[in-house]
């Protein structure tokens, strides 16, 4: 179907489709042009809240896994992938553009630009949908903003827009709240830069809190053990649990003389996952465990045999005399049968800190601090309702705080060395 300016259409009612391509198409007369597609992700307000909902070349994917921006045909073809299941709520549109690198500086216009169309296509058959043919009246502009998908009561429609703009990326930033006040050819790397730097900022922060907390050259191996049952799929989706790796991720940049997180994930059964480092933790989550079909996912706990794997990989696979911190994050409903491993690993160089999300009460973990039969008290509970409210330095002191006696403890019964 063949859309016309301002036509707004159906993508996913009637249609059952779980992926959409919006496939960019362009011809120019100059070899030396070239062009960028793009994705603003959008809130009610038409604002890019944060730098991370522009998909670009940059920034290829979404946190949430559901965008994805894709170049093929030798610079004159470029795909947006969407998800529309995993869009997080807060996203109410998505507007797709087209940008030429560098327009105003090199005299490089759209009246130079013919053939521009997006194809609207299903993301499982490749079938096209709709298609859009425009820009046969720009002439200066050197952006354009060549239509959105959007939300309606529950599905997602396609509105063709076709507009242009004079001032390039910059303009189409500044149109959706991105400050950015570089020149257009700084304003991309600006962006990717400032995703870069937010583990930078942490790893920051943690430092701060190891000189307070006396723990500056201490060296650890550190682990982080994921609740992925069926009450934790929201958090999955909306990104937080992507963003307590990021965040515990520092921890490991500033302990771990490799700068690496060890990972396993859980629910009936487990999964130890590829290591996080600073080189790959954007997007870790959707791409190591959303979209990996190996891993069980959503159904009920059963800690013991992830905390077993744990230990076996510290102590038997891996043995060192240096101290393992791990953090273990669970939503509630702990059983009791982890006392048991908890004594059991008492004699081993292992410190368990959990951390409880929601609302639950905790009752297994509340009680660790009064647990007897452990050479040395190996543990620690802290509870955040909201961890996605609690600011870093509020984390990393909480995470941190039983660690210090912990180590002292365990060198005096002769868990750990004196001196590491």
């Amino acid at each position: 179907m063949q859309l016309l300016k301002g036509q707004k259409v159906d993508v996913t009612k009637g249609r059952g489709i779980a992926s959409v391509q919006l496939q960019f198409g362009w011809s120019t007369r100059n070899s030396a042009m070239s062009l960028d597609a793009a994705a603003f992700l959008l809130s009610d307000g038409n604002k890019c809240e944060q730098d991370e909902d522009f998909i670009f070349y940059g920034n290829p994917e979404a946190r949430s896994g559901s965008v994805l921006h894709q170049a093929a045909g030798a610079g004159r073809e470029e795909t947006i992938r969407i998800l529309p299941a995993k869009i997080p709520d807060r996203i109410a549109k998505i507007a797709c553009t087209v940008t030429i690198h560098e327009g105003e500086k090199h005299g490089h216009y759209m009246e130079d630009v013919s053939g521009l169309y997006v194809r609207v296509l299903s993301g499982e058959t490749g079938e096209e949908l709709f298609r859009f043919d425009y820009g046969a009246e720009f002439t200066k502009e050197t952006a354009i903003v060549a239509g959105e998908l959007y939300r309606h009561n529950g599905e997602w429609k396609f509105n063709a827009i076709g507009s242009g703009f004079y001032g390039g990326l910059e303009a189409l930033c500044t149109s959706f709240g991105l400050e950015i006040e570089q020149g257009e050819a700084e304003a991309a790397a600006a962006v990717e830069e400032r995703i870069s730097t937010t583990i930078d900022l942490r790893k920051k922060m943690v430092q701060m809190t190891l000189e307070k907390k006396r723990l500056t050259g201490v060296v650890a191996r550190v682990g982080i053990v994921l609740d992925i049952t069926g009450s934790m799929q929201g958090m999955y989706k909306n990104g937080t649990v992507q963003e307590v790796v990021e965040r515990i991720l520092a921890v490991a940049c500033k302990f771990d003389d490799n700068a690496t997180l060890d990972v396993w994930v859980y629910d009936t059964e487990f999964s130890r996952l590829p290591s996080v480092t600073e080189r790959d933790f954007d997007g870790y989550v959707q791409r190591e465990i959303l979209d990996n079909a190996a891993i069980s996912k959503f159904r009920r706990n059963n800690e013991p045999p992830v905390m077993r794997d744990v230990i076996r990989k510290y102590t038997i696979e891996e043995p060192s005399d240096t101290p393992v911190f791990i953090i273990f994050i669970n939503d509630g409903g702990v059983v009791k049968a982890i006392r048991k491993i908890m004594a059991e690993s008492s004699v081993q160089p292992i410190f368990w800190q959990f951390v409880g999300l929601g609302r639950s009460d905790f009752e297994v973990l509340k009680q660790l601090d009064t647990m007897e039969g452990r050479v040395v008290d190996n543990a620690n509970f802290v509870h955040l309702d909201n961890i996605a409210a609690v600011s870093d330095e509020e984390l990393y002191d909480r995470l941190l705080n039983e660690f210090p006696s912990w180590i002292k403890a365990a060198q005096e019964k002769g868990i750990l060395r004196s001196s590491f």
